[in-house]
């Protein structure tokens, strides 16, 4: 049995890629301890679809974990002391480690009131009810607003097009869409290929788009777009949440509450044994594929630890995202080199991914289940 302790804390996207590919490193040379809340691997990516159609897969902890050969337990990290080298439990646990990936995820705060927050953790609860009102004629205006501040960009702009979309194919061509947003034009932060296709669609559609605008909700039903824009007055105004880190008491965090990673995904100032990726870090664009580059290159990180010949790399982040359009997909690839961003945008098939993201070992293993492991 190995003597090389590794404790991952959480259970989602970052927290799997990290198993696995340290399981593909670092074989049995690591005893690897999972210590998360939930009991499933819920497949959040394609939780937006979910109003709109069915709800996305979800894969039993217990079950990924025995086929890893690693140790589950569903409890929650509370604290960790460096010193000791021990994760502390909400359950009175103390689990000791060598090396310790971090993959908490971000808090959803609602960065307004009178709205509705959309949540993917609680897709169809915040939405389902709005697409029906929609489809029956009831719901003539439709607010989507993007909050100042670290969020998910992408669901703004598929809920826009996919109700936009929804009330055409059901007749109901006087639906209002609006989406307001700080950024500089739509999807900015994806490069000008994205973004510039991305804004033929939405004017396609006929949503209205307010770009470089700060949204102040008054009251329901009244929104103010400012700094220069207009007062409306949108039947319904749904939000996205803004993201803030969940602070662990002996680990360090910066504005927001998110932890300061390397580009090792090393937590800075904690010695080299300490890593983290995922939302809950202060890279600044949150998405999926760039969660499982930096769980990747943790995983190479404790595997050196371990005593694996490797030679870990640093992240070169590329954002590999699958816009829902609620016609055709939007496939875009966006290459992160320091303030420059370069992107590309296809129709076509051949999309390396099993959902929406893009995680070299997390992708091949959800297709090799078994059916009835997702539930």
């Amino acid at each position: 049995m190995s003597s090389f302790r590794v404790v991952i804390c959480g259970g989602g996207i970052a927290a799997m890629e990290a198993l696995l590919r340290l399981r593909a490193l670092a074989g049995r040379k690591v005893h690897v301890t999972m210590v998360a809340p939930e009991d499933e691997l819920r497949y959040r990516p394609d939780a937006l679809e979910q109003p709109f159609t069915v709800s996305p897969p979800a894969y039993p902890l217990e079950a990924i974990a025995s086929r890893t050969g690693a140790e589950w337990v569903q409890d929650a990290a509370e604290s960790l002391d460096p010193d000791d080298q021990v994760i502390h439990t909400t359950g009175g646990q103390k689990l000791a480690f060598d090396a310790v990936l971090l993959a908490l995820g971000a808090r959803s705060v609602s960065p307004f009131e009178h709205v509705t927050l959309f949540d993917d953790a609680h897709a169809d609860e915040a939405y389902h009810g709005l697409v029906q009102d929609v489809e029956g004629g009831y719901t003539r205006s439709v607010a989507l607003l993007v909050p100042e501040g670290p969020t998910r960009l992408l669901p703004a702009y598929e809920l826009a097009l996919m109700t936009a979309e929804r009330a055409e194919n059901m007749g109901q061509e006087g639906l209002a869409v609006l989406l307001v947003t700080p950024e500089p034009a739509p999807l900015a932060a994806l490069g000008e290929a994205a973004s510039n296709t991305v804004a033929a669609l939405l004017d396609r559609a006929k949503v209205r788009v307010y770009t470089g605008a700060r949204p102040a909700v008054l009251a329901t039903r009244h929104l103010l777009v400012t700094p220069n824009g207009p007062e409306l007055e949108p039947e319904r105004i749904v939000a996205l949440p803004r993201l803030e880190g969940r602070l662990l008491p002996g680990v360090p965090a910066v504005d927001g509450g998110f932890v300061p990673v390397d580009a090792f995904a090393r937590v800075k100032g904690m010695g080299g044994q300490v890593f983290a990726a995922g939302d809950g870090t202060d890279v600044p664009f949150k998405h999926g594929s760039v969660e499982a580059q930096q769980a990747d290159a943790a995983a190479a990180g404790i595997a050196a630890l371990a005593g694996a010949a490797i030679e870990p790399e640093p992240v070169r982040p590329v954002v590999w995202a699958t816009l829902h359009t609620g016609r055709e997909r939007l496939y875009l690839k966006a290459r992160v080199e320091g303030d420059r961003v370069e992107s590309e945008v296809t129709t076509e098939g051949g999309w390396p991914a099993h959902g929406k993201v893009v995680a070299d070992e997390l992708d091949p293993f959800l297709r090799s289940l078994e059916p009835g492991l997702a539930a």
